[in-house]
């Protein structure tokens, strides 16, 4: 394989199955001995149907797995649901688990280095803007009351790799667990900017105005709390 090769590879791997829910989406569809529906991939993974499909469709573009013409074994009667099974396609590159911290450390050195009195601000307002995109993308339930907002967000970050839990009487999401590991805890004035800038987009594409407030976690263990309180925008 020449470097021009690898290079592409490389670069189509991360793009397709460097998100952690992705590739775990695309192992169950390749372990699978039946081709499984948006709503099966959904309810395995507890995300919504809207992120489920947001994974199967992105995984089918980059040609990992492809729309079935069999049907699901737990399809009922009437018209049937599109089915997804895994292509040919092999993966054949592999990181090493530290390789993705070590890169995400770079970067922050990079950002120190480049805008050391505003990155906070920097990095919620490209989060504000990923999640007003990633909003668009996955589709957001029409005009949703306050505990659907909250749910949607939660789906639509554990689809990011996070595992959320929703707390709607107390307002606020539980975070167990968070993709960007000790990279958190090392650069929270980063990572919590960050993720605070997601989730007011995600909320701002659903019409509430929120202004989320993240207290994060002291040790990888510990749940990370944001609160989210909103307005109807």
């Amino acid at each position: 394989m020449d470097v021009k090769t690898l290079d592409s590879r490389i670069s189509d791997l991360t793009a397709s199955l460097g998100d952690s829910t992705r590739r775990a989406i695309y192992i169950a569809v390749r372990e699978s001995a039946e081709p499984l529906t948006t709503s099966e991939v959904a309810k395995l993974f507890d995300i919504h149907a809207n992120v489920a499909r947001h994974h199967l469709d992105r995984l089918a573009d980059d040609g990992y797995v492809q729309v079935s013409h069999r049907p699901s074994a737990n399809q009922g009667a009437g018209r049937p649901a599109k089915t997804y099974e895994a292509t040919s396609k092999e993966v054949t590159v592999h990181f090493a688990p530290r390789r993705f911290e070590m890169l995400t450390e770079m970067l922050f050195q990079v950002l120190e280095e480049v805008a050391p009195e505003n990155v906070s601000e920097v990095a919620e307002n490209v989060g504000r803007s990923y999640g007003e995109k990633l909003a668009s993308e996955i589709g957001a339930p029409e005009e949703p009351g306050y505990d659907d907002a909250v749910q949607a967000v939660a789906s639509a970050m554990t689809g990011l790799g996070f595992s959320v839990d929703p707390d709607v009487p107390g307002q606020r999401l539980l975070t167990s667990h968070c993709p960007f590991g000790e990279s958190a805890t090392n650069h929270p004035e980063v990572i919590c900017s960050l993720d605070r800038g997601i989730v007011a987009g995600l909320f701002g594409a659903l019409s509430f105005d929120c202004n989320p407030v993240v207290i994060p976690h002291k040790a990888l263990d510990d749940d990370c709390v944001t609160q989210v309180p909103v307005t109807i925008g």
